[in-house]
């Protein structure tokens, strides 16, 4: 806890952009190694619902103006994906069905199940944060670039440009461009963490 004088000095820091940087970086290697190391399923539980618990935007202020290829530019994006599933699973399931057609391998590496409805977007998007905490997070990290590139291919089949509105919110690209570029991320990242140098 912050007495007032430190409060004070916190909020004359927190316009340097290297302690942002540096508070976004060790927030979100807390946020992952306290979900790793406990292996609590209730714990598990309220950091996948991290965004219903404290908001998008408030997620977005810590995060989203890290690099892509960061742990917290990953989690970012990883919540981000799970906040446009629950708001529009319809719009999901359609980019994923359409998308499976051009990207098979892809298909089989994210895990949906067939038909890929709006609970299953749903559920896919809980199960890959829930890696991230309880499994391997370098294949959670894999499996939601498989589901971006999926989905980029199914918006790309139907020449659909316009922007996915909760991906927009944080100031990521929406569209079958933006979803590809994600999709490259994540697995840039997964490899970085395998190599022990995602921070």
């Amino acid at each position: 806890m912050l007495d007032a004088q430190a409060l004070d000095a916190f909020a004359q820091e927190r316009l340097d952009p290297a302690v942002i940087s540096q508070i976004a970086h060790e927030s979100a290697a807390v946020v992952v190694h306290t979900g790793r190391a406990r292996r609590d399923p209730d714990l598990t539980r309220r950091l996948v619902a991290l965004v219903d618990e404290i908001g998008l935007s408030t997620v977005a202020e810590l995060w989203a103006g890290r690099p892509a290829r960061s742990l917290p530019g990953a989690l970012w994006r990883l919540y981000v994906l799970r906040e446009w599933v629950r708001r529009d699973g319809q719009g999901a399931s359609r980019d994923y069905r359409d998308g499976l057609a051009y990207a098979q391998v892809s298909g089989a590496i994210a895990g949906v199940a067939t038909p890929p409805g709006p609970e299953e977007m749903r559920r896919l998007a809980d199960a890959v944060l829930t890696g991230v905490f309880d499994g391997d997070l370098a294949g959670a990290l894999d499996r939601a670039a498989a589901f971006c590139r999926v989905a980029s291919a199914g918006r790309a089949s139907r020449d659909d440009t316009g922007p996915v509105r909760a991906l927009s919110a944080g100031g990521l690209a929406g569209g079958a461009a933006g979803l590809a570029t994600m999709a490259d991320d994540l697995a840039a990242c997964a490899r970085l963490w395998r190599e022990e140098s995602l921070d």
